[in-house]
């Protein structure tokens, strides 16, 4: 059996890749610490780019459960530039669309809430007094957390639901027999706490009491602020065309109507700048790490100018030398990058995890980022390759 010789001047890849292996061998140490800003920068690149994947994958999968056909109406603007007024009856008529399934509402009134009398009328945590319809929770896709939600009895009394930000702005985590807290100039019981509205945010942050208790109570003037529909998902966007009209036949340019959803699938879609910051923060530590690859290769290239001369004595080429430092920069880049990615999907896993989310690495992140540090380990190992490669063989071994 016969063996085919590599053509003069040529490498196989066996051979090359162990040749390249023995600066990194014989120098452990040096080679770790110069990978490690490789694996820096691409940890950061991966765990950035796989974190945003994860939380668009999350929130669209929280839209996903909580439907994408609700629609809320609130009023716009008058002529004029002030603030205008849905009609009364127009819940009522709404509901009387046909491919409407439910519509609740809430009012806002002018009061304030806090945890007791004493608290100065400025500090209003920004928490708003709000007119409730019975239904409202089940409409957007929520529950009650601690306690009750408001029924007909209720409705009519001094009582109130919070949100869940209110709630926690105002100190309150449980629901206990008696409890009150200082609405609008008087005491009104509290009923129970709601969990988290993903799609409308401004219920977390209100206060609901009933609409026959904050006319009765707060002076309110029984107009809805906010009317929320549910339609038949395959018609919401002809719902959304006649709503405006069929809330205020007469004024209907005076009404607005938006898709709760839609503004959360654009932010899911939308990188934040914090995003842009850390992708720039990993680059930088790719160019430094590229800087202590290139610094290594440097050093190893004075350090092994005898066996640079030996090899060149013994018959290797100009090239040969060339490419065994410019492979060894490319794998001490690549180990950099592998480790970095290696890290960047674990800290993509474990956030994910936590923040009950699916966990999403694109192929960008993880193959953009191996991509880059072996670029980077190329461009850093090829001056380093050149020097060796200039040497003559009686100059290096006369070192020896």
């Amino acid at each position: 059996m016969t063996t085919t010789a590599p053509a003069p001047g040529r490498l196989r890849p066996a051979d090359l890749a162990r040749t390249a292996s023995v600066g990194l061998r014989t120098r452990r140490m040096r080679a770790a610490l110069s990978a490690l800003g490789i694996a820096i920068g691409v940890a950061a690149m991966v765990a950035v780019m796989g974190l945003s994947a994860s939380s668009q994958a999350g929130l669209l999968a929280e839209i996903d459960k909580l439907g994408t056909n609700l629609l809320t109406v609130t009023p716009g603007r008058v002529l004029g530039g002030g603030e205008a007024k849905l009609p009364l009856d127009a819940p009522a008529m709404i509901a009387r669309v046909g491919p409407v399934e439910s519509v609740q509402s809430t009012g806002k009134t002018k009061a304030n809430a806090f945890r007791n009398p004493y608290i100065p009328s400025i500090n209003t945590n920004s928490i708003t007094v709000n007119a409730a319809s019975l239904e409202l929770p089940a409409a957007l896709r929520t529950t009650v957390a601690k306690g009750k939600y408001l029924n007909a009895a209720t409705e009519k009394q001094p009582v109130a639901v919070l949100g869940a930000a209110a709630a926690s702005r105002l100190g309150i985590a449980e629901v206990h027999t008696g409890m009150r807290i200082w609405v609008g100039g008087q005491w009104f019981y509290v009923a129970g706490i709601l969990n988290q509205a993903t799609l409308t945010p401004e219920i977390d942050s209100s206060v609901l009491v009933g609409y026959p208790a904050a006319q009765k109570y707060l002076d309110f003037d029984g107009h809805p602020s906010t009317v929320y529909v549910r339609s038949e998902t395959d018609q919401v966007t002809n719902v959304q065309k006649v709503l405006a009209a069929t809330a205020n036949p007469e004024n209907a340019d005076e009404v607005s109507v938006s898709q709760p959803s839609a503004a959360l699938e654009a932010r899911a879609a939308t990188q934040s700048a914090l995003n842009g910051l850390f992708l720039g923060l990993g680059a930088v530590a790719l160019l430094v790490g590229g800087i202590g690859v290139a610094n290594t290769m440097v050093i190893s290239v004075l350090e092994r100018r005898s066996e640079i001369g030996l090899r060149r004595a013994l018959g290797a080429t100009k090239g040969n030398i060339r490419l065994q430092f410019l492979s060894e920069a490319i794998l001490l880049a690549a180990l950099g990058g592998v480790v970095g990615v290696a890290l960047g999907v674990i800290a993509t896993t474990v956030y994910a995890q936590v923040k009950d989310w699916a966990t999403v690495v694109p192929p960008l992140a993880w193959g953009g980022g191996l991509l880059a540090a072996i670029a980077i380990g190329a461009i850093a190992g090829l001056l380093p390759a050149l020097r060796a490669a200039r040497m003559q063989p009686t100059e290096a071994l006369r070192t020896t």
